[in-house]
């Protein structure tokens, strides 16, 4: 089985897949007086062809870090917050076409309380828990998972071991 090493958080690594934000103690303009700070659009997501965004909980208890399984939503954008510890992501680039991009693959470090926004049509699955088991916090359109969602099992000799 392959092997894949996490890499940082980086605006430069990121980009292709979305962007994040630091959401805890974020350091950006706020209003208001020190005992209320109101720390206004730190981040967005961008919302389409939907009436109504949906905040859902991801529970994700540690298991091996083994890449076999990948999905897209081609209609939106996914945001994941993971708000009790540290996770690992996996994304590949948007491809078309029945294209599975496996040899693309990138894994990163999402530490806590870190927004990321996916783009639509990246490649992604069910973050991986380092330490313990975390509550993550996913924004997609009502029903993605059922109206806007392509999930592949990865093939065995494609499979990856994240090294951590």
């Amino acid at each position: 089985m392959k092997t894949i090493k996490p890499a940082d958080l980086t605006w430069e690594e990121f980009f292709p897949y979305g962007y994040f934000a630091k959401m805890q103690n974020p350091g950006t303009i706020h209003f208001g007086s020190p005992s209320v700070k109101f720390y206004r659009d730190i981040i967005q997501l961008p919302v389409f062809h939907m009436t109504n965004v949906s905040f859902s909980i991801c529970k994700i208890e540690k298991r091996d870090f083994v890449i076999q399984k990948i999905e897209c939503h081609s209609q939106c954008y996914e945001g994941i917050l993971p708000m009790d510890g540290d996770v690992l992501i996996h994304v590949a680039h948007a491809t078309q076409n029945n294209v599975h991009p496996y040899d693309d693959i990138k894994v990163f470090l999402v530490p806590q309380y870190t927004m990321v926004v996916l783009k639509a049509g990246v490649w992604h699955h069910a973050p991986f828990a380092i330490n313990s088991t975390v509550n993550a916090l996913i924004i997609l359109p009502e029903r993605t998972y059922a109206n806007d969602c392509i999930r592949v099992d990865i093939p065995d000799e494609f499979q990856l071991k994240i090294l951590v």
